[in-house]
């Protein structure tokens, strides 16, 4: 049987693959599951993905689940109890970014602003197929980073912001040989119109 081609950064861990193979570059218009990956994103920052990758399972349980109105709630005390989990990325100011991340998502919710909606109508309301080289950052991450710290979202710079877009979707950087490239522009289209 032929070897299926792949982005090469899927590499050849069982785990990354997977990722490839079934999510990153797959629309999600889930608002929780948009910010949850954000936020995740903001960990990567400084690290490759596997190691978050590796640690979500433990991530989503020290984070609740990132139920944003959970999270939200935390204190100090539950920053210091992260700050002993050896299960996720012990960085304080990430803990904390995180935490700011739920309240400014639910400042957000109760000015009637749907997380999902906003950033999908920044990138015009469906995925953009991008068929160039492949940037680190582009004007609209650029436009959308401003607008997260702008609200009050930390770790959420351009750079951060393209790769979260990348992996929900926004745009589609699947390589042009990559057997995913296909699905995932046919998934942008089917949720789109």
């Amino acid at each position: 049987m032929k070897e299926k081609r792949r982005c090469t950064w899927a590499g050849s861990d069982p785990l990354l693959r997977a990722y490839h193979d079934e999510e990153w570059g797959v629309p999600e218009f889930d608002s929780r599951a948009l910010w949850e990956l954000l936020m995740l994103e903001g960990f990567q920052a400084g690290l490759a993905w596997i190691i978050v990758l590796r640690k979500r399972d433990a991530f989503r349980a020290a984070f609740r689940q990132f139920d944003p109105v959970k999270v939200a709630k935390f204190k100090e005390d539950e920053v210091e109890r992260l700050m002993q989990n050896p299960g996720i990325i012990r960085a304080r100011a990430k803990i904390e970014a995180t935490i700011q991340g739920a309240r400014v998502f639910l400042e957000m919710k109760d000015a009637g602003i749907d997380f999902s909606g906003w950033a999908w109508d920044l990138a015009g309301g469906k995925p953009i197929q991008n068929t160039g080289p492949v940037p680190a950052e582009s004007p609209l991450s650029v436009t959308i980073s401003k607008e997260l710290k702008r609200r009050g979202f930390k770790f959420v710079g351009p750079v951060i912001v393209y790769a979260w877009m990348q992996a929900a979707g926004i745009v589609n950087d699947h390589s042009a040989y990559c057997f995913r490239r296909n699905v995932c522009a046919k998934l942008g289209r089917s949720r789109a119109e």
